[in-house]
């Protein structure tokens, strides 16, 4: 489960003594702070700081510890992220450290600005000499602390459990943080610093490892997989393995304790709505509104025509009242009677007419005359065709033009429609001829449609294959299909090329006398594209084989041609429907594969020890002076820190311990009682001693001293 925080401010400051100590475990992941004596640490927060801007005002402000996600609409988080006091496990970034201390010491309940109460504060092992010189002069500088004392971590945590009686005077501590791990050995109770070692791998490494692993293996749900949501299925889910090679290959089998082994994150989904079929009354009510609309839709139809047979009718009888009116008019005043109607001759009066009469005819849905018919009232169109040019004038002329144009131009419509209605005719034929053989012997024809279908597809992908790449063989066997120029042309092609080398060289010998004799225009006759008798026939093959097609799918559902079957390799595949397993996130081998980079750092690039490497450098640097000292060392090896809680870590470490230390020498690793919170509540009990104040730093030595006899400054546990 993750860490709660507990940021709740505080009312009882006042009530504890300026003697009574604050003790802080500044770590790298959470800052802890209470007082000497207490059990348990009064305020938890997350040790970072986030500066936003608001989205509103643009105003800057801080934000320490853990956050409210519901905060964050309101603010601008794009350009800032959380940031750290530390690098590696070490302070470097005083400024946000300053803003850490003033959230902690304000949640404390101080309402001063100055600190009056001794502080204990917690550091990684080895420190650097100027990290804890800028903590010391940030705390008595910023807040006036009385005095100061630096300890190790793992050495309070080590102290604690010794308390408890879990670990022996002579041991290891294996502390395992947020983002190094280090190995402390403990010779007579004091830690040793020279026998230490150090990695810089932690628990930060193996979420951001699982992170990557599941953002390559989900790439589509990676907003999900935010820091904290990995870092609560890490601790929720992630092991260590007693044997890393045999698991993988455990769940490389794919056996059923690789299942067993599984864990399943179900992400939120709401399943696709399944369309219920209507019912028969719904279906019954939109008919009827169809009925209805289509009743509708004829009924303003049947109006529509009606107003246009009227006005049809009307014109009609208009045009006829005017020819009958231009029977009475004399011949001279023909001229001025057309002007006053808009018609140029009676010509056009009845041309109009006809017109009208025939769209009236549609209109009321009586057959039409065929044009044949129709064209002797059309012939007087046409009636400057067979007058000769030289009795017309040159606006005569340019009508003639235009007459010869159109009736050419009808007459082609005309031949253009018989020849699609006999075209039509015939196909009906060998339809009608095709069922009556498929009647009489059903399986004899289906073979025959299918062998005469191979043949033509044969034929025409040879003929393809032929045009393109040309013969596959030549006179000199060459059977790789790379052919030159004169192999991929034809017969007649290649007599054409033959006729125009020989008249080319013919040409060239002396004096160009071609074209004398009428022989040599036959030439060109024997040279035209037109005498390519290799492609007749190509074009009614590729129609007969769509033919066939088609026939061969109407009869037999279950066959495909080839061309269908090659597209159909290079169609989209459809998108199914997402379901519940498409939101799921499966942790298998990366449940114990990302906690391995603690024991082998080169899995993800880090060149450095182990664990159990490191526990066994530390060992051999380990100062013993008798045999028995270095036997006993392996006795009591407590593990410590955040990333030890992973399960199987200490029977894995002793296993890897074992291996590289004497047959039959004692190994006993334990875990410490509350990994987490061991380190403050062993700082806790060792600022509550009496003889505290005398391991600490005084604000008076601070300014005699100065900074740098903080190098020579060492806390001695056992008091």
């Amino acid at each position: 489960m993750p860490f709660i925080s507990q940021n709740h401010r505080q009312s009882d400051y006042s009530l504890f003594s300026s003697s009574c100590p604050i003790v802080i475990d500044n770590g790298g992941s959470y800052f802890r702070i209470g007082w000497a004596g207490e059990t348990d640490p009064r305020i938890i927060f997350r040790n970072i700081v986030q500066r936003p801007r608001h989205k509103t005002t643009g105003e800057t402000v801080t934000i320490v510890g853990d956050h409210d996600p519901a905060l964050l609409k309101y603010f601008d988080c794009t350009r800032s992220g959380p940031r750290s006091a530390f690098d590696s496990n070490v302070v470097y970034q005083f400024e946000i450290m300053e803003y850490i201390l003033d959230f902690g010491f304000d949640r404390l309940g101080a309402d001063q600005s100055e600190i009056d109460h001794p502080v204990l504060i917690t550091e990684c092992a080895c420190n650097p000499v100027q990290s804890r010189s800028k903590m010391a002069e940030l705390l008595f500088e910023s807040y006036g602390v009385p005095s100061v004392a630096f300890g190790v971590d793992a050495a309070f945590s080590y102290k604690y459990n010794q308390q408890l009686g879990f670990c022996d005077p002579n041991g290891l501590a294996i502390s395992s943080g947020f983002t190094t791990s280090h190995v402390v050995p403990f010779v007579n109770g004091e830690p040793v610093y020279e026998a230490c070692c150090r990695t810089n791998v932690g628990g930060y490494h193996v979420t951001d490892y699982l992170k990557q692993l599941l953002s390559l293996k989900y790439p589509h749900h990676m907003s999900r997989l935010t820091w904290e949501k990995v870092e609560d299925l890490k601790m929720e889910h992630c092991y260590i393995a007693p044997d890393y090679a045999s698991e993988v290959r455990l769940f490389q089998k794919g056996a059923k304790e690789a299942e067993e082994k599984t864990r399943c994150w179900q992400l939120p989904w709401t399943p696709t709505p399944v369309e219920e079929l209507p019912s028969e009354e719904e279906i019954a009510r939109k008919q009827a509104l169809k009925e209805r609309q289509g009743q509708r839709l004829r009924e303003m139809a049947e109006a529509k025509r009606s107003s246009r047979i009227n006005e049809l009718e009307n014109e009609s009888k208009g045009l006829e009242f005017l020819l009958q009116q231009l029977k009475h008019v004399e011949e001279n005043d023909i001229p001025s009677f057309l002007a006053e109607t808009g018609y140029v001759s009676k010509q056009e009066i009845e041309s109009a007419l006809a017109k009208v009469t025939q769209s009236l005819k549609k209109a009321k849905g009586e057959q039409i005359e065929s044009e044949e018919k129709m064209d002797s009232s059309t012939a007087e169109k046409y009636t400057l065709i067979n007058t000769p040019d030289d009795m017309l004038t040159p606006e005569q002329l340019k009508e003639k033009r235009k007459q010869l144009f159109l009736k050419t131009t009808s007459e082609g419509r005309q031949r253009a429609k018989q020849k699609r209605f006999e075209e039509e005719l015939e196909r009906e034929r060998l339809n009608k001829q095709d069922e009556e053989k498929r009647l009489e012997n059903p399986e004899l024809y289906l073979q025959q449609l299918r062998t005469k279908h191979t043949e033509l597809s044969e034929k025409v992908e040879q003929r393809k294959r032929l045009k393109t790449n040309g013969s596959h063989t030549n006179g000199n066997n060459n059977m790789s299909g790379g052919v030159g120029r004169g192999e991929r042309l034809n017969a007649a092609q290649k007599e054409r090329m033959r006729l125009l080398t020989t008249a080319a060289f013919d040409r060239g010998k002396g004096e160009d006398t071609f074209g004398i004799k009428d022989e040599d225009w036959q030439l060109y006759k024997l040279m035209s594209k037109d005498n390519d008798d290799d492609d007749e026939g190509q074009d009614e093959d590729e129609a007969e084989l769509t033919r066939i097609s088609s026939r061969l799918r109407d009869i037999d559902p279950t066959f495909v041609s080839k061309s269908e079957l090659g597209s159909s390799v290079s169609e989209v595949p459809r998108l199914r429907p997402l379901t519940k397993e498409d939101f799921q996130i499966v942790l298998g081998v990366e449940r114990f594969r990302c906690p391995e980079i603690l024991f082998h750092p080169n899995l993800i690039g880090i060149d450095q020890a182990g664990l159990d490497e490191m526990a066994g450098v530390s060992i051999r640097r380990s100062p013993s002076k008798s045999q028995d000292l270095e036997e006993n060392i392996t006795n009591s090896i407590l593990l410590t820190g955040g990333s030890c809680l992973f399960p199987g870590m200490d029977k894995r470490l002793e296993a890897g311990i074992r291996t590289i230390r004497p047959c039959g020498a004692p190994i006993k690793v334990i875990r410490a009682s509350d990994p987490i919170l061991d380190a403050w509540r062993g700082a806790a009990a060792y600022a509550a001693a009496m003889q505290f104040p005398q391991q600490t730093f005084s604000k008076m030595d601070y300014y005699e001293k100065g900074e740098d006899w903080l190098r020579r400054y060492q806390l001695r546990y056992t008091l």
